[in-house]
This record gives structure tokens, C-alpha cells and sequence, in this order.
């Protein structure tokens, strides 16, 4: 099964540098929409850019940035999800300077520092961040001389966009063929990538057009995307999860990208650009799936929808699929065309993924982080089993480091996509490079059938003083059942006779509780969340009882991919007592 499991599911080009991946995607569909967006999300009209036209605006772009003086520097991408942003990032790369996309939810001071730690010579930057560079520009510490805006400023001391394209095809036109020419060094630093930060300082992870353009390669392997396929993107792009699944294996594969216009317009955005796929994060797909069956049980169909998925599966085991036919009018809720939902980044709840599987969408979970490129493992197109992350990408291995007496270890990988080290951070590197393998700080085991099964963090096991652990993201998923439950966190609490206890902080909807309770108030919703705490205790061995709890409406810290900073929220806890 795991051999099998292991073999390539498609045959998939190679490609080594982002060079080869643009060039290969314009000799295959040179007159494919490649992005399709809005100005503004109440237009009606919608711009489409086709894979010449892209690869044109990089060219010029990037013969323009070479023509100021920046071969081999570093520089700044930072902003929204839009079209400007991809053409910079590969102007960059492909023209062998480095790009270091930067969070655009950083605050401000973070940001600087950011800037300063990059050592970073120009930045292209969206218009909402001009006052900022403004600052930085009085920065001693700052080594940033060039500033690019991606949108029209009147200011002698910004240069534009769209002017840098307009030179930069002239230049083309008039023989400066320097960006055409590069030739590119497939394992030099190419790309600096901040981490989330979830804990302290971040660190800046160094990654290589080889690096990234093994995993486009391996995912191309395991799941079938073609050019028929429009996915949309809301996941921050700065982020090397939407960065590498959605954009540039995107752009690989010929698919359309659109570009989201706000959370808020996802289900509208789905609709009118006919979206196949995207890419996302648990937390929002088990609030769509409470959504969906919040809808169904308001229409008093829950028990028909039951029996509709109990025939459904039974006709699937005999090779008969009609869950896109039976299950119609919930999919047209979400487009019509939705096919492949890719997700990861933290753990799921095995309801949600089953029930948006038996609507018929391809649920494909992988994992990873920024120093892997970021995916190390992942089900596919064949091979899948609710809650693990299946198999290593084709050319890694991944191995579990010290198992316990259950097979639970630290995962550590090796192969391709690994990172080159932390910038200027020898000594971190050296902790979790070691003999050629990358320890994750995760921890997990492999099943009997070779499915591996990501259990948490290994920062975060709660170790209580009999010696047991407690893998608080296994806590979390059972609570995140409850339909009430918008977010939660387990979390070690030390009590006043000094023993460790397991905590949970909850965040709740408030809108449904007052919907469902409109006579409670906030020390009623206490009561009523403690008995279900207690009802998920009963479930489990006494040592992993939930003795402690925390409920608010407020939401939790999170980074831009929706993973809780733990740190900061066990930070917060403590200065609120």
C-alpha cells in the first residue's frame, strides 16, 4: 500500500527555475486567460490577462529593475493579492535578483524591522503602504534606496509601475536584452521568506528556485489540475503555502488564477468566475461546511440528506458517482463549478472533510512549512484517509525521530524542497539541520497502511507531572465540533498548588448563541459551553479532561494563515488575570 501509494500518479515535466516554469506555461497556452480580477469589488468589468501578455510584463518589468542598478540586490514585494504582485515576484526571480515578499498585515513597527533585517536595496509596493516607506526613507538603518509604488503617485521620489513597464519594453525594443538573457543559479537564495513569528522573533528562511520548483513538480505528480481549471485566491500570497500551491504550480499547470476581492465576497467571487478550486485553511472550511448544514436544517432536510449521502457512498463503492447530480443545489451555493478544495496549514475535523467529499469536491490535504517549500506530504487523487496528510511528495523521505511507546516522534524530512538555512541564523540552522535531514519541531507516526498522521507541535504537548501527554491540537479538533465554537485553544495552566492542568480558551458566535439562547447572557453561555466540555470529557481518559475554561467573543491572534500565535494568546491570558 505505502509503496504504491508512493509512485507517481501523472507524468509531469520538469522544470528548474521560474524561468523554465513561465516559459513552459507561454509555449503551451500563450493565449490563455492567466488572471482575471476586478479593480474594485462592486465592478462589473473584469480584466483578463493572457500568459503572453503576463510574461511580456515581466520581462519588461524586470529589464527595467536590472537597468536601475539592482542585478543581485533584494527587493521588497509587499501588498494585497493582485495582479502586480506575481509580475514583480518573478520579474524579480527571473532576473536573478531576490525577492522577499513581506506580510502586508505586519504592523507598522514590525514591518521596519523587517525591512531593516532583509537588508533589503529596493521595495514594490502597494499604495496603502506609501506613508510607511515614507518613514523608512528617514531610516539610518535602512539600506532601501529605490521605492516602487504599484499603483500611480505623484511623488519624485517614488517611481511607478506602470511607467517601469512602459521603459522597460522600450529598452527591450532598443536591444537590452539583460533579463531576457539571465541565466539562472538554481540553488542560490532567490526567495526571503519571514515565518510567521508565532512564538518570537521570526526567522527569515532562505529558499532556491530548485527548492520551490521540485515541490510545483511533485504536486504535479499527485493531483490533476489542467487548464480548464479557474482557482481563486484569497490566502495571503507573501505566504509560500498560496504562493507555491496556487500561483506558481497554478501557473504550471495553465489554470486560470482570480483574484479574490474580499473575504467577505468569497461565495460571490465563486459564482461569477466560475471557480474549480482554491487553496485554504481548516477554520474556514468548517465554517462553510456549519454554514451549509445550518442551511439544511433550517430547511428540515437533514434526515433526506442523510439518505441521499448513505446512497451516494453505497453507489460509489460500486464505481457509480452521482454525488455532483444529487447533491446539486448545495454545490450551485458555492458556484456550480467548485471541484478540488486543497487545504492544510493545521488539522481538520474529519466531519467537515467527509461531508464537502460526499458533495463531491476532491478534498486534498497536504503539509508542510516555509522551510519545505512548502509541502512535504499530501494525499492525492487516489490515495486518501480523513485526518492524516498520506504520503511524502515524490523524491522526499520523511522519517519519525525517537517514537514513542505509540510510534509518536518528531517528523523530519529530507530531499529537494528543503531550505537552504535561516539568514544570518547559523545556530538555528544548525538545530534543525542536521545530517541532511530537516527536523520539523512536528510530531507524528505513521499508520499499519503507511498513512502519516500529523499529532501537533511538539513545543506545544501539554506534559503533566505523571509524565502523560497531551497534544492539545487533538483537544481542539473535538471541540471545534460544537456548532457554536468558532475557535478554541488547549493550553497547559499551572494552578495555585502548582500542578498542570489542561485550559481551553473559547472563542464563541456570538450571533448564533444569541439566536439559540436569546434570554441567556454571557455568564449563561459559561454554563451552557461547560456542560458540553463536559460531555467531550467523558469521551476521553481522565488525564486529557479539560479542567479549565476560558469563553470570549473577541478573536484570537492569528497569523495571516490563521494559525493561533499561542505564545501571544497564552501571553494575554496571563495579563488578563
Amino acid at each position: 500500500m505505502q509503496k504504491k501509494s508512493r509512485e507517481k500518479l501523472y507524468e509531469a515535466e520538469k522544470v528548474k527555475n521560474f524561468k523554465e516554469l513561465i516559459n513552459r506555461s507561454v509555449r503551451l497556452y500563450p493565449n490563455h486567460i492567466a488572471f482575471q480580477y476586478k479593480l474594485n469589488p462592486k465592478d462589473k468589468e473584469v480584466i483578463k490577462v493572457t500568459y503572453s501578455s503576463f510574461k511580456n510584463d515581466i520581462d519588461c518589468l524586470g529589464t527595467s529593475l536590472l537597468d536601475l542598478g539592482l542585478a543581485n540586490k533584494r527587493i521588497i514585494v509587499i501588498g494585497p493579492n493582485r495582479y502586480e504582485w506575481c509580475v514583480s515576484y518573478l520579474a524579480i526571480t527571473t532576473g536573478n535578483m531576490v525577492v522577499v515578499p513581506l506580510d502586508k498585515s505586519l504592523p507598522e513597527q514590525e514591518l521596519i524591522d523587517s525591512v531593516i533585517r532583509s537588508e533589503a536595496d529596493a521595495v514594490i509596493f502597494d499604495i496603502k503602504y506609501i506613508n510607511i516607506f515614507e518613514k523608512i526613507k528617514n531610516n539610518a538603518d535602512s539600506k532601501l534606496k529605490t521605492y516602487i509604488c504599484m499603483d500611480r503617485v505623484e511623488n519624485n521620489s517614488i517611481l511607478v509601475y506602470d511607467d517601469l513597464i512602459k521603459k522597460g519594453n522600450m529598452l527591450i525594443s532598443a536591444g537590452n536584452t539583460k533579463h531576457l538573457d539571465a541565466i539562472i543559479d538554481n540553488h542560490k537564495m532567490s526567495v526571503m521568506l519571514f515565518t510567521s513569528g508565532t512564538t518570537s522573533l521570526s526567522k527569515i528562511v532562505m529558499l532556491s528556485h530548485d527548492n520551490i520548483c521540485s515541490n510545483v513538480y511533485s504536486l504535479a505528480c499527485m493531483a490533476k489540475v489542467t487548464d480548464k481549471d479557474t482557482f481563486l485566491s484569497f490566502l495571503p500570497l507573501h505566504h509560500t503555502y498560496e504562493s507555491t500551491t496556487t500561483f506558481l504550480y497554478g501557473l504550471y499547470c495553465g489554470i486560470t488564477i482570480a483574484f479574490c476581492d474580499g473575504l467577505r465576497y468569497v461565495v460571490d467571487n465563486l459564482k461569477e468566475y466560475k471557480i474549480t478550486g482554491f487553496v485554504t485553511v481548516p477554520l474556514m472550511l468548517e465554517t462553510m461546511y456549519k454554514k451549509i448544514l445550518k442551511g439544511i436544517k433550517e430547511q428540515h432536510k437533514i434526515l433526506l440528506f442523510k439518505i441521499m449521502t448513505f446512497i451516494s457512498n453505497i453507489l460509489l463503492k460500486l464505481g457509480i458517482d452521482i454525488r455532483r447530480k444529487l447533491f446539486k443545489s448545495i454545490l450551485e451555493q458555492l458556484g456550480g463549478h467548485l471541484r478540488v478544495i486543497v487545504y492544510g496549514a493545521a488539522s481538520m475535523d474529519k466531519k467537515t472533510i467527509k461531508g464537502l467529499s460526499n458533495l463531491g469536491i476532491n478534498m486534498l490535504n497536504g503539509y508542510g512549512l516555509t522551510e519545505t517549500s512548502p509541502v512535504l506530504s499530501a494525499e492525492n487523487d487516489r490515495y486518501k484517509k480523513p485526518g492524516s496528510v498520506a504520503f511524502p511528495m515524490p523524491g522526499m523521505q520523511i522519517k519519525i525521530e525517537n517514537p514513542d511507546e505509540n510510534g509518536i516522534g518528531e517528523i523530519c524530512a529530507k530531499g529537494p524542497c528543503v531550505m537552504l538555512g535561516y539568514y544570518n541564523d547559523a545556530q538555528a540552522t544548525s538545530e534543525v539541520l542536521k545530517d541532511g535531514w530537516f527536523h520539523t519541531g512536528d510530531l507524528g507516526y505513521y499508520d499499519k497502511n503507511g498513512y502519516l498522521f500529523v499529532s501537533g507541535r511538539k513545543k506545544n504537548v501539554i506534559v503533566l507531572k505523571n509524565g502523560k501527554n497531551i497534544f492539545p491540537e487533538e483537544l481542539e479538533l473535538l471541540v471545534a465540533k460544537l456548532p457554536f465554537v468558532s475557535e478554541n485553544m488547549v493550553y497547559a495552566k499551572i494552578t495555585n498548588n502548582n500542578d498542570i492542568i489542561v485550559a481551553i480558551k473559547i472563542v464563541y458566535n456570538k450571533e448564533l448563541m444569541e439566536s439559540l439562547y436569546p434570554d441567556k447572557n454571557k455568564e449563561d453561555y459559561f454554563d451552557i459551553i461547560w456542560q458540553e466540555i463536559k460531555k467531550i470529557n467523558k469521551t476521553l481518559p481522565t488525564y486529557k479532561y479539560i479542567k479549565h475554561l476560558i469563553i470570549t467573543d473577541e478573536p484570537m491572534i492569528k497569523t495571516t494563515t490563521q494559525k493561533v500565535k499561542r505564545y501571544e494568546e497564552i501571553k494575554k491570558i496571563k495579563e488578563d488575570k
